[in-house]
């Protein structure tokens, strides 16, 4: 079995073809018939007629004062249409009186007259006049009887004519159909192809421009032209183009941003290692604090390491997720505590100034690790002496967690882009001892995707100088009967 085209061209060729070809055969076959009948029918009018002009004339005759077998004879000699052979019988069969078929042009293969004697009895058991169909040697026949009544008896009139005539119409026209419709359908199918073609050389102009598109030249379109849907199929494509050449951006700033992070902690451990090797001969002291140094490094080196394996979980959809029934107020006191030696570190204090109960199922680990990546943020950018506040509060089935510092801002056109990767503003690329984050720019872009995985969302609600607030707003579930933590209202510095 042949497989279908795969051109689209051809599939709308051939569809087009057949769409057209199955109307114009119907239209072809309802025309053949309806004609044909039209034929048959006016055949049958014209025999009708003719019948009813030869009893008028025969009760002419028997007013003339001839007996019925000669007014019968006189009739049919001298009333003759062309082709229209009468015959007259009487109420037992017998045939009374009948036109001479060998006066009459092409009888020759004519129906038998006992073929129209039997179309004769069929029309008299019925008693109203009946037309048929006769196939003959030379040709079909129509063959009309009816009722006939003369001094009170019952004779049947009968004429048969060929249908010579209307079959060579029709031949006529089934030639003319046979021609025709292959001919139409060819100009169509042909032209059905060019207007295909042409309407889809956008899409082969697309397809090659595409085609021409690689890593090195996302900037690139394909030209929008054709009809709405084709403009609207590269106006989808240049958007997925736009996506991607983003993204491509995005993961190029990203490997160079990782490499310079990474470097900086792997140049410390292998300048401190050198240095430390260059001499033969150094006491413990000396030897600690460059351990303690490498220390460090690694350290900051393994949070950049964690923080990129988590982002790439999350990219790749694989960061899983261990929900389980949490409160969220346990969190926040949790990371407020455990933030206490870094603010301590830095001189700023933590202040919890209002808490509220928030059930909810989720992975306390990760939302640990948000909470203390804000808190975390907040305490390298607030000045020495002041008080980062942290407050719940709940609207509905939301709980929301506010982080407030006391720092410079953000300007306004960096507010959004403080959420992206490694993207850090200059204040905050100094390196800060204790942090409980790689320090690389990658914290908050990690608090993001916790809220997102937890169905909440983290932004930056305000930011001038002296304060600036983000805020963690996730759906929780109906408080139930527990009592507020304690640590509500807790001071910590």
């Amino acid at each position: 079995m042949a497989a279908w085209p795969s051109s689209i061209r051809v599939r709308l060729t051939l569809w087009y073809s057949v769409l057209l070809a199955l109307p114009l055969a119907a239209f072809a076959v309802v025309s053949y018939v309806a004609f044909a009948r039209a034929l048959v029918s006016g055949t049958d009018r014209f025999i009708g007629e003719a019948l009813g002009a030869f009893t008028l004339e025969l009760g002419a005759e028997r007013r003339a004062g001839l007996n019925v077998t000669d007014a019968m004879r006189a009739t049919i000699y001298e009333v003759r249409f062309r082709e229209l052979h009468i015959v007259i019988t009487d109420s037992t069969g017998r045939v009374a009186a009948k036109g001479d078929p060998g006066s009459e042009a092409g009888n020759a293969g004519a129906p038998t007259d006992s073929a129209v004697l039997a179309v004769v009895r069929r029309a008299r058991s019925i008693d109203e006049p009946f037309t048929t169909r006769l196939a003959a040697p030379g040709g079909a026949y129509l063959v009309r009887a009816q009722p006939l009544l003369l001094d009170g008896h019952r004779y049947q009139l009968s004429g048969r004519y060929p249908l010579r005539e209307a079959e060579r119409m029709m031949a006529g026209v089934r030639r003319m159909f046979l021609v025709a419709i292959p001919l139409l359908i060819l100009v169509a199918a042909t032209s059905g192809y060019f207007l295909a073609q042409r309407n889809l050389a956008p899409v082969a102009s697309m397809a090659s421009h595409a085609a021409d598109i690689t890593a090195s030249n996302l900037h690139e379109r394909l030209p929008v032209s054709g009809g709405d849907e084709l403009v609207r199929l590269a106006q989808v494509i240049n958007d997925l183009l736009d996506r991607l050449e983003r993204s491509f951006e995005q993961q190029r700033r990203f490997m160079a941003d990782a490499s310079h992070e990474l470097r900086t902690p792997t140049a410390i451990v292998r300048t401190e290692a050198d240095v430390t090797l260059s001499r033969p001969h150094r006491d413990e002291a000396e030897y600690r604090a460059s351990v303690g140094i490498m220390q460090d490094a690694a350290q900051r080196l393994t949070r950049i390491v964690d923080d990129l394996f988590l982002l790439a979980r999350s990219d790749a959809g694989h960061l899983v997720v261990h929900r389980a029934p949490v409160y969220l107020e346990d969190l926040v006191d949790d990371a407020v505590r455990g933030i206490r030696q870094l603010a301590d570190a830095r001189g700023v204090g933590v202040a919890l100034t209002d808490i509220v109960e928030a059930p909810l199922p989720g992975d306390a680990d990760l939302l640990g690790r948000l909470l203390l990546n804000l808190l975390d943020n907040a305490i390298k950018h607030s000045p020495q002496g002041s008080t980062v506040e942290v407050s719940m509060a709940r609207r509905a089935a939301v709980c929301e967690v506010s982080v407030v510092d006391a720092g410079p801002g953000i300007p306004a056109e960096a507010r959004e882009r403080v959420f992206e990767r490694f993207f850090q503003l200059d204040s905050a690329r100094v390196r800060h001892e204790g942090s409980k984050t790689s320090g690389a720019g990658l914290g908050l872009a990690i608090a993001r995707r916790i809220a997102e995985v937890h169905g909440g969302r983290l932004e930056l609600v305000e930011s001038r100088p002296g304060r600036t607030e983000f805020r963690f707003s996730v759906p929780v579930t109906p408080a139930g009967d527990r009592a507020a933590s304690p640590a509500a209202g807790s001071v910590i510095s």
